[in-house]
């Protein structure tokens, strides 16, 4: 596949990704909506089929929409090098693309909402006990189980007698929407689980640019943390992945 075509994909995939993680979240935060206070996991819940959307879509380039997948893949020895740019571009730019739509179909939400002050959250993560070097290792905890699943989660194979053992294939992308649901009800609660560069600092700008009345900071102290800690714990499921046995 081209660059160009890996470019399209991927930013759909990363555009839809964000597009229906951050319109749970605005669900459940803003104010006049049917979701309001639907709780923890109903975002989890809505994150996870986000997932399953983007990545259903991003299919043809691989499905990453990820950049901690993208670097994961890259040291497993799975994605060529030259790549990898062309896939972080199109991850960031769809990321703040699907948090802007996301806006524009809550917009009449957000205007009314009683603590738009407030409102980051529903774009970027942030940490519910402030402490960068902790935040960070829970990022990377949580980014190193999913991409540690997804290298190492068994796929279509011919078993025994040719009967075909379907595995995890047999499942499609929903099967990483339970991973990101079991990541988020689990290791989510003290930092919003970004695990996806992408996902937060895409949205994150957007919300920096939108016209969202009475917001308050995109807290840019913090933001390292969820670009960071994903990065390290991709690369680090990458690197394991590539260290074990052969089976």
């Amino acid at each position: 596949m081209s660059a160009g075509a890996i470019f399209v994909f991927e930013l759909l995939g990363t555009a839809t990704l964000t597009l229906l993680g951050c319109g749970v979240v605005a669900n459940v935060t803003l104010r006049d909506t049917l979701g309001n206070s639907g709780g923890w996991l109903l975002v989890n819940f809505g994150w996870g089929f986000a997932v399953f959307a983007g990545a259903s879509i991003a299919a043809p380039a691989g499905a990453h929409i990820n950049p901690a997948v993208t670097f994961g893949l890259a040291v497993n020895g799975q994605l060529d090098w030259s790549l990898v740019p062309v896939y972080l571009v199109a991850q960031l730019v769809g990321a703040a693309l699907g948090a802007a739509v996301c806006w524009a179909a809550y917009k009449l939400q957000f205007d009314t909402h009683d603590d738009p002050a407030n409102t980051l959250g529903i774009f970027a993560t942030g940490p519910t006990v402030r402490n960068a070097p902790w935040n960070l290792v829970t990022e990377i905890i949580g980014t190193f189980v999913l991409v540690f699943w997804i290298l190492l989660s068994p796929g279509a194979a011919s078993g025994p007698d040719g009967i075909p053992q379907f595995g995890n294939a047999a499942l499609g992308y929903a099967a990483v929407a339970f991973i990101v649901i079991g990541i988020g009800s689990s290791l989510g609660g003290p930092t919003g689980y970004a695990i996806n560069p992408a996902r937060d600092l895409g949205p994150r700008i957007a919300y920096a640019l939108l016209p969202i009345r009475g917001k308050g900071g995109a807290d840019w102290a913090y933001s390292w943390v969820p670009i960071l800690g994903p990065i390290i714990g991709g690369s680090a499921a990458g690197a394991l992945a590539l260290a074990l046995p052969a089976v």
